[in-house]
């Protein structure tokens, strides 16, 4: 036989799909050692809102002072950058 029509005698066959079916091959299954593998849950944390990625270049002097600022305040770079926002967004509804 050669190997490049190894399948050709093979007919396809519709499955039987009843729940009563689909429960009993699920038993057998289990009952041999193979186990669900439907997708779960993603482990781990649940997403921040905070998704959004910004990357500015600032000069170096500026990076240090927002950083020591933030901590000095005991927040994020990003909480800060989000206080200094809503600061600018009063000043500029006038």
């Amino acid at each position: 036989m050669s190997g490049s029509n190894r399948l050709a005698g093979l007919k396809a066959r519709p499955k039987d799909t009843t729940v009563e079916e689909v429960r009993r091959v699920d038993e057998v299954g289990e009952a041999r050692g193979f186990v669900d593998r439907t997708p779960r849950k993603k482990p781990g944390r649940k997403p921040s809102p905070r998704t959004y990625q910004l990357h500015p270049k600032v000069f170096p002097e500026v990076g240090k002072a927002i950083a020591s600022e933030a901590e000095r305040l005991g927040i994020t770079q990003g909480q800060l950058v989000e206080k200094l926002w809503e600061v600018y967004c009063k000043s500029t509804s006038k």
